[in-house]
């Protein structure tokens, strides 16, 4: 089957009124914070790039990094297979995140064949990168592919909401994560949305998350 794919605000709306049909938890989140806005980015290499860059880092550190690499003309996988160890880290980039850098380009990854490809195959694809972990990987799928039915459980944010949400004891770890998105099929995309809306609100009203 042909997976859905998220394309504008209407289909994030339609999504949303599915899950809060199905759930009234996502029916109060909804009333409260209007449905979550689209979310798309670029695919391909070059986000790729970003989302190594961004590991652990400030936002705005991330964008200055990423706005001296694409002025140094370092942009394509070519690019970066060719330029020099030194030249990365004088362009902002740590030793180990040049290294994944360079794996990522040397894996002549055929990104446009990811789109249509299976999501397990896109995670594995992208996970035999060293730097790459599932996360990145989900992210991946969920906002450079669009893709309607996806999660990233791994997702701290997404946990703390869901502990919020249904009342939990505690952060729910990936396991169990997993296993409750798979309610939300086929828009789980959209809820991991919901949630990270709701985590904002939360976040503001409590101040502690």
């Amino acid at each position: 089957m042909t997976p859905r794919i998220l394309f504008s605000d209407a289909c994030m709306a339609e999504g949303a009124d599915w899950l809060a049909a199905a759930e009234p938890r996502f029916a109060a989140v909804l009333d409260l914070c209007g449905p979550p806005p689209l979310r798309r980015r670029g695919d391909g290499f070059e986000a790729l790039v970003s989302a190594i860059v961004s590991q652990q880092v400030s936002v705005a550190s991330a964008r200055a990094i990423m706005g001296k690499l694409e002025a140094a003309a370092l942009v394509s996988a070519e690019q970066f297979a060719a330029a020099s160890d030194e030249t990365l880290r004088a362009n902002g980039l740590s030793r180990q995140k040049a290294r994944y850098i360079k794996a990522l380009a040397d894996a002549r990854i055929d990104f446009d064949a990811l789109r249509d490809a299976p999501e397990v195959h896109i995670v594995e694809t992208l996970t035999a990168v060293p730097g790459i972990g599932r996360w990145t990987a989900e992210i991946y799928v969920m906002f450079s592919l669009g893709r309607a039915d996806t999660f990233a459980p791994n997702d701290l944010a997404l946990q703390e909401a869901a502990r919020l949400l249904f009342d939990l004891d505690e952060r729910p770890r990936e396991k169990p994560m997993r296993a409750m998105s798979e309610a939300w099929t086929p828009w789980r995309t959209v809820a991991a949305g919901m949630l990270w809306h709701y985590y904002h609100h939360a976040k503001s009203r409590e101040g502690v998350i």
